[in-house]
């Protein structure tokens, strides 16, 4: 299934970085920045991550609330939060549950050969748990604006 532009967001219940429970459908009420990124601790996915902490005042302004889903354990989530500052809470989705759900988790190709991976992508969702923008040409170091924009 392919997610779009007025979609409910499939709800998830995953563990963050704490080992604690997160459940989507909690949020509601709130304005949620739901990105999906690739790894921690690379370039891009670093680059994104700190522009999304450094201007969230501003999301929060805006009454977003940001989490950040990929497939690395809780204890890699914890340690790119510690040495990067970062101020929301990542999703560990080992078992790539919600990268499916998301229609995110696809075939990618590198220097001629091909594996699965996470398609750098972002939903915008609204009070309700509904999709209101899906960002698939992120901007990792300008990403802030483009979820402000958007």
């Amino acid at each position: 299934m392919t997610l779009a532009i007025g979609n409910l967001a499939p709800d998830f219940e995953q563990k963050d970085q704490n080992g604690q429970y997160i459940k989507l459908s909690s949020y509601r009420g709130k304005k949620v920045v739901l990105y999906f990124y690739p790894k921690d601790s690379t370039p891009g996915c670093t680059a994104q991550a700190c522009n999304l902490n450094d201007n969230l005042p501003a999301l929060q302004a805006k009454g977003y609330e940001v989490i950040g889903v990929s497939v690395d354990s809780e204890k890699s989530h914890k340690k790119f939060i510690d040495k990067y500052g970062l101020n929301f809470t990542l999703i560990s989705d080992e078992d790539h549950q919600v990268v499916e759900a998301y229609g995110v988790w696809v075939e990618k190709s590198m220097y001629g050969r091909t594996y699965m991976g996470v398609a750098r992508t972002t939903f915008i969702i609204d009070e309700h748990g509904i999709i209101q923008d899906i960002i698939a040409k992120v901007d990792t170091k300008n990403h802030t604006q483009q979820i402000i924009t958007a």
